[in-house]
């Protein structure tokens, strides 16, 4: 499931956000802990990776993030509402000053007209900004839906990342 572009990208994530001094978390539903397996994959990851929860029921959403069961009920796990939820309550119980969570409907079944199979939202929460979610719909079988959900997963971080490393070399310069 992790193949080699997929750690490439992840060894890019913290080569960036250990330049930035940036730490990580992750909140994950439909992709099980495969976000921060990938990062942990790769030696050295400590520096920068501070933890993963793996909130793949919606009990979990509530217990381990802080997600309110009534955003659950009114908007449905998979919603962006939930994915930010998820992301800024990952930031309220880590170290980290990045946190991306998701929650989709891998398949292959759960989906709906409303909620496809392949729908993944994201959220991405960066310290000292609000909060950014995002919507994808992923073609594909349950691995491939997944595999997706982790690159894009690591790309949002990267760009966070990217731009607090611009921002402290910004100021570091003036």
């Amino acid at each position: 499931m992790i193949d080699d572009a997929i750690l490439l990208q992840a060894a890019s994530v913290l080569t960036t956000c250990r330049a930035a001094g940036t730490r990580i978390a992750t909140a994950e539903s439909c992709t099980g802990g495969l976000i921060a397996a990938t990062l942990t994959s790769i030696a050295g990851s400590s520096d920068v990776f501070d933890r993963g929860f793996v909130t793949y029921s919606n009990e979990a959403k509530t217990e381990m993030v802080g997600v309110l069961a009534e955003l659950i009920e009114r908007h449905g796990a998979v919603s962006e509402p939930v994915a930010e939820a998820m992301a800024m309550g990952t930031m309220a119980h880590s170290l980290a000053s990045i946190a991306v969570a998701v929650t989709g409907v891998a398949g292959p079944g759960g989906g709906s007209p409303e909620k496809p199979v392949g729908l993944v939202c994201f959220g991405l929460a960066v310290i000292g900004q609000p909060p950014v979610t995002y919507r994808k719909v992923f073609p594909g079988d349950r691995t491939e839906v997944r595999r997706a959900t982790v690159g894009q997963a690591l790309a949002l971080v990267h760009e966070a990342a990217s731009a607090l490393l611009r921002d402290h070399e910004e100021k570091a310069g003036a």
